[in-house]
């Protein structure tokens, strides 16, 4: 499936899950009704910043809109190999970034995702999930890369790895000359998550 499309059933399937109308989310995310529509019928393509938007407004992390369902096409159980070649990727609109999701679509609390991040190129989220603990870590392959968690900066070279909790806001950036490329590991420390990441129960208070 094409990735656009991927994420616009996603995002239909994780609002659907929670009952909320496009106005509820709208409310909720930031985002424009008219905007949520646009991409649930794929018309749209989103920015990294506009998906970190949704998931908060969802209480799921960004990586949500790249899952692929439980069961392939012909009712089987997805399989625990991924191969290279069917590893979905994304490019971030905005910066360029390129995210290719490396875990298989079976049920797991862990999920590895391998990002390529253009040089001098940055990246600001808000990744304040809530209803859910979600743990990173992100892990330098090549290049350098700043991120600041909070208000706290790290500098990352090659072989470093660094330890977050999506509950604040991060900032990513290439200082370098060269595109980094990392690994991300998250995994969801809620006892109630089945798979990666859970779909919670919608919140008494939709503000």
């Amino acid at each position: 499936m094409d990735i656009h499309l991927r994420i616009a059933q996603r995002l239909r399937e994780l609002r659907s899950a929670r009952g909320y109308s496009l106005e509820v989310l709208a409310e909720r995310s930031g985002v424009s009704r008219s905007n949520i529509s646009l991409i649930e019928r794929g018309q749209s393509s989103p920015t990294a910043a506009v998906l970190d938007k949704l998931a908060i407004g969802l209480s799921v992390a960004l990586a949500s809109f790249f899952d692929e369902s439980e069961r392939g096409p012909d009712g089987a159980p997805p399989s625990p190999l991924c191969r290279h070649a069917d590893q979905p990727t994304w490019k971030d609109p905005a910066s360029g970034y390129v995210r290719r999701r490396l875990s298989p679509s079976m049920p797991s609390a862990l999920q590895l995702v391998e990002v390529v991040f253009p040089a001098g190129a940055r990246v600001a989220l808000d990744s304040a999930v809530h209803d859910a603990d979600i743990h990173q870590q992100v892990w330098l392959l090549q290049g350098e890369m700043e991120l600041t968690i909070g208000e706290t900066p790290w500098r990352l070279t090659q072989g470093d790895c660094l330890a977050m909790r999506l509950d604040q806001p991060i900032v990513f950036h290439n200082p370098g000359k060269k595109p980094a490329r990392y690994v991300v590991a998250l995994t969801n420390l809620d006892s109630r998550a089945g798979r990666f990441p859970s779909i919670t129960p919608p919140s008494r208070n939709p503000s």
